[in-house]
């Protein structure tokens, strides 16, 4: 008698919504597979999983990157072998502009490995946003499938001012600007006037809220980021952790607090990072 009535009973209820997917648009793995383990541990005790992550091997104040291309090479061929043994680990791969030939050099060998995501920091990397050498760079990658990720925390002078120029100057080339300019968010509400201006901007332009987020919910400014992000567009927006400085755990829980509806948390969550880096369909 018992199983009957537990099966009316199934039929009676509601179906249970299928958990969100996510993709971490931003790890960082300072430490290869120790990590990676770090990594999902923290995944398993805040309750979260991710259907993929975009992981990169660099990252951190000490991590300059100038002036050695073996170094690069070795740390890509490091972060490509993580993603052969690690199904859902998107690599993200690292050139410094300014060494010319050879990082136009390394960018081809890694596209035609397969990577989809080339990640540049203009502070640790030391390099100018509006010098030529960077958008020869980013061109290049564009022409070569790539989309290319560029820290945006605003640490620098002209940040945001010279990533929008860039965009414009390089419109083949699919951006991501990690943080969305952090306390400077404001600034990106530029691009709903930009839009207007025939001929301006191509659609390029995406943002992943990593750690800006997280200082954005809850805070008097929620309101004004929440405007920017719709500015913006949020079929233009990614999610990502910053780990290990951030957990994703802390990110979704902030993109929870933003008062969004479920739609555009799932486009934030996983749909627009599927569209731009060609991702699985949702299960």
């Amino acid at each position: 008698m018992m199983r009957p009535l537990l099966a009316t009973l199934a039929l009676l209820l509601p179906a249970l919504p299928a958990p969100a997917q996510i993709f971490d648009n931003h790890v960082h793995l300072h430490d290869g597979e120790a990590s990676i383990a770090a990594y999902q541990a923290q995944l398993k005790a805040d309750g979260e999983a991710v259907a993929g992550y975009g992981a990169m091997w660099f990252g951190g104040p000490n991590q300059a990157l100038a002036g050695d291309p073996a170094v690069i090479r070795a740390g890509n061929d490091g972060i490509l072998a993580l993603a052969a043994r690690h199904p859902g680990l998107l690599p993200i791969a690292t050139v410094r502009p300014y060494d010319g030939a050879a990082a136009i050099a390394e960018l081809e060998r890694v596209a035609a490995r397969g990577v989809r995501l080339l990640k540049i920091h203009p502070h640790t990397q030391k390099f100018d946003p509006a010098d030529p050498r960077v958008a020869t760079l980013v061109k290049r990658a564009g022409a070569l499938g790539l989309v290319v990720l560029i820290d945006n925390a605003s640490i620098l002078p002209g940040d945001s001012e010279k990533l929008f120029n860039l965009a414009i100057a390089c419109p083949q080339t699919k951006f991501i600007f990690a943080h969305m300019g952090g306390l400077n968010f404001r600034f990106w509400n530029i691009l709903a006037l930009a839009r207007t201006a025939d001929g301006l901007l191509a659609d390029n332009l995406y943002f992943d809220i990593s750690a800006t987020v997280a200082l954005a919910a809850g805070s008097p400014i929620q309101g004004e980021f929440v405007w920017t992000m719709r500015n913006v567009g949020l079929d233009h927006i990614l999610l990502g952790s910053d780990y290990p400085q951030f957990s994703l755990h802390r990110m979704t829980q902030a993109l929870d607090r933003l008062g969004l509806t479920a739609e555009e948390k799932s486009l934030i969550r996983y749909d627009n990072a599927r569209r731009l880096l060609g991702l699985a369909p949702p299960r």
